[in-house]
């Protein structure tokens, strides 16, 4: 498959997937998801490949999610999906694969660019990197592993203010709380991701991939509750309440909302 919105490189036994769509803050359309899947089951099968690094493009953002009304017309060679079918398909990827994936924040990650790197194995982020959720104020929300599997690194109080306000946090806030491993200078960002996946990938392989299993096996159940909210979100992007949350953000108004409670 031919990349088009994003950029993969092997190097010193490690992949990176980079997201290049610095224009649009790197937002994921289709396209954008079969693709780091398909470069995800690349390095899954590669010998040469001991780790994954995911980043975007350019210093504003790391991947600020995607829209549904999004559609790409190239979207993908076979897979007609919708966008979070194919975004859930993309965090089991991540899950599941038997090497380490490391997330390099280079600045937003907001909505579902949030929800990627909670899912990510560890997370080096840019000291002006913004982290958060914005699915209540436009129309949208992640019910899985974004609500579930965030409250179990968080902590279930701060997770459920994470959602219900919709607040941004600097890098240092998410070092606090347990949310990213290390915060350093935006221009050391590659640089020191690079270093922690040094040390990784000179570990035994058959050990991390045991030990990620085992870290994953407490909370595998939430596949399930990740099916089944990306069922109901796709019913409620059908909804008026929906699209009434949605038009009033892109207008910057205040949404009618009280007649759907």
């Amino acid at each position: 498959m031919e990349f088009k919105d994003i950029i993969y490189e092997k190097y010193n036994g490690r992949a990176r997937i980079t997201i290049n769509r610095p224009d649009a803050m790197n937002m994921f359309t289709q396209r954008t998801l079969v693709e780091m899947i398909t470069a995800l089951q690349s390095a899954w099968s590669d010998k040469e490949v001991g780790a994954v690094i995911l980043t975007g493009a350019g210093n504003r953002a790391f991947t600020i999610g995607g829209t549904p009304a999004e559609v790409a017309e190239d979207a993908a060679p076979v897979e007609k999906l919708p966008m979070v079918s194919l975004f859930a398909q993309l965090l089991t990827t991540v899950r599941n694969i038997p090497k380490p994936v490391i997330a390099a924040v280079n600045g937003y990650a907001i909505g579902g660019g949030h929800v990627l790197q909670v899912v990510c194995d560890l997370t080096i982020a840019s000291s002006t990197a913004k982290f958060g959720q914005v699915g209540p104020k436009v129309g949208t929300f992640d019910a899985g592993y974004g609500s579930a599997y965030l409250a179990r690194i968080v902590g279930e109080k701060k997770a459920r203010e994470m959602w219900y306000l919709c607040r941004k946090y600097s890098a240092d806030d998410c070092l606090k709380m347990g949310l990213v491993n290390a915060v350093v200078e935006p221009d050391k960002l590659l640089e020191e991701t690079d270093k922690w996946v040094d040390e990784i990938v000179n570990n035994s392989p058959t050990a991390l991939a045991a030990l990620k299993a085992s870290f994953n096996a407490d909370s595998d159940a939430l596949w399930g509750v990740q099916s089944m909210a990306g069922v109901a979100l796709g019913v409620y992007y059908g909804t008026e309440e929906a699209r009434e949350v949605g038009a009033a953000f892109r207008e910057k108004r205040t949404p009618d909302v009280a007649k759907y409670r």
